[in-house]
């Protein structure tokens, strides 16, 4: 924290045309409001903000036509009317200085690039965190601190405030603390954070855009990149509010020798995860089963464990440490053909030369089975009651379940079994009776 506020308290004891903080731009305002140069300010100022915003209103649309205002160069088009207008107006402010006085810009400089502090807190917040309900009153306390520091800026009142901040402190260790360093520091990891978290969203929407990567791939990228993103954002939070970062050496031991006895189960979860997004050996969608009753398609990969989603609704959370040391059943591993196969029994005096094809074109009426490969009628047994036949076909979909596929597929059979005449037999007993004499 000393990294920041040493910069501060020596430009409250330099000049003030070194400072950051002036006595009062609002009083130098008012002072040179009589002068001439003051209205050749005003249009100056006028011609800056209007070129400004003619180039950031064009900016705005062609960025939103070409990248759909989610990349880099989007954000910043819609971030373009303060930042253009704050050159125009240093530009300015550099060649009016040498003639004349430079108040109006010394106003309206700090004014816009609060503006667009503000939009950039509101946006990247909005960013990081999508579905939080939260995210109105945040937005607006940000936006509160910016416009009261400001204020307080503006009327030269902030050196004293700084200085009624500085008075507060307390030594800890070796260092000296005050209170705004505290604050100063808490605003820096703040700030950090977010624009880390920020970044990370902006990699993980064209990660998931991109159609070469696989669904897998994805989630592995999108969770090593936020994890990198936040490490950095934390190491350099606390290297630039002065704290020694090689003292987290002996956290991470401590953090190392639980991991290898208290939370072996967890780890190996976490790992597992890992191996499972990298080899693809699951993936989202396919219909597993693990055990005798976790079955159902993969609907959600974390690092510590899998959802499946039976066709009744039902939802199974499976440690991703059984997915990699149990045998799974992976139904649509290397594609997602499953066979299909139903049975039904006809009379010994049923002609099978004309019910086999019967079949296998009852089969191919159904809009969900595959014409490659092509359904199979296939004679089974000769049993007690009748001759037991097998329809077996394939469909691409599996997800979508196959009991009510094979109900519609025997109702088809028992149709066109009646209009032809064929017998599906039923279980029938014959007792025969001899009489004595």
């Amino acid at each position: 924290m000393s990294a920041f506020a040493e910069p501060i308290s020596q430009g409250i004891e330099s000049s003030p045309e070194q400072t950051f903080f002036t006595a009062s731009r609002l009083a130098n305002l008012l002072e040179d409001f009589w002068t001439p140069g003051f209205y050749w300010q005003l249009l100056v100022l006028a011609l800056c903000l209007l070129v400004a915003w003619l180039l950031a209103r064009h900016a705005r649309a062609r960025f939103a036509t070409m990248l759909g205002g989610s990349d880099l160069l989007g954000i910043l088009a819609g971030q373009a009317f303060p930042l253009l207008s704050v050159v125009f107006m240093s530009v300015a402010k550099t060649i009016m200085d040498a003639s004349g006085s430079v108040q109006v810009f010394n106003i309206f400089i700090p004014l816009l690039l609060s503006l667009a502090l503000v939009r950039a807190i509101r946006h990247m917040l909005y960013r990081s965190f999508p579905h939080a309900h939260w995210l109105e009153k945040v937005g607006q306390v940000f936006s509160m601190l910016v416009w009261v520091w400001l204020a307080l800026f503006l009327s030269g009142v902030a050196p004293e405030v700084i200085a009624v901040l500085e008075t507060f402190s307390v030594r800890i260790g070796e260092q000296s603390l005050n209170l705004w360093m505290v604050i100063n520091g808490m605003i820096v990891v703040v700030l950090i954070l977010l624009f880390s978290l920020w970044l990370s969203s902006l990699l993980e929407s064209r990660l998931l855009r991109s159609p070469e990567l696989d669904d897998s791939l994805r989630i592995v990228l999108v969770r090593v990149s936020k994890a990198f993103f936040m490490l950095v954002a934390v190491l350099l939070s606390l290297s630039l509010i002065g704290l020694d970062i090689t003292a987290l050496s002996v956290f991470t031991g401590a953090l190392g020798v639980g991991l290898g006895m208290g939370l072996q189960r967890i780890a190996s979860n976490y790992v597992s995860g890992f191996i499972i997004l990298l080899d693809r050996s699951i993936r989202l969608g396919n219909l597993i089963q693990v055990g005798g009753d976790a079955n159902g398609a993969v609907t959600q990969i974390t690092t510590r464990y899998t959802v499946l989603k039976n066709l009744v609704g039902e939802e199974f959370i499976v440690p991703n440490e059984a997915l990699v040391t149990n045998v799974v059943r992976n139904q649509s591993f290397s594609d997602s053909l499953a066979r299909v196969v139903t049975a039904v029994s006809v009379a010994y005096s049923s002609d099978l030369e004309k019910v086999l094809p019967l079949l296998e074109r009852i089969a191919r009426e159904q809009p969900r089975v595959l014409t490659q490969p092509a359904p199979s009628a296939s004679l089974v047994r000769f049993a007690d009651s009748g001759i037991d036949l097998e329809l077996s076909f394939w469909v691409r979909d599996p997800e979508k379940g196959t009991g009510g596929l094979r109900s519609q597929v025997n109702l088809a059979i028992w149709r066109n079994f009646r209009d032809e005449g064929i017998d599906i037999p039923f279980p029938q007993c014959v007792v025969h009776v001899q009489s004595q004499g």
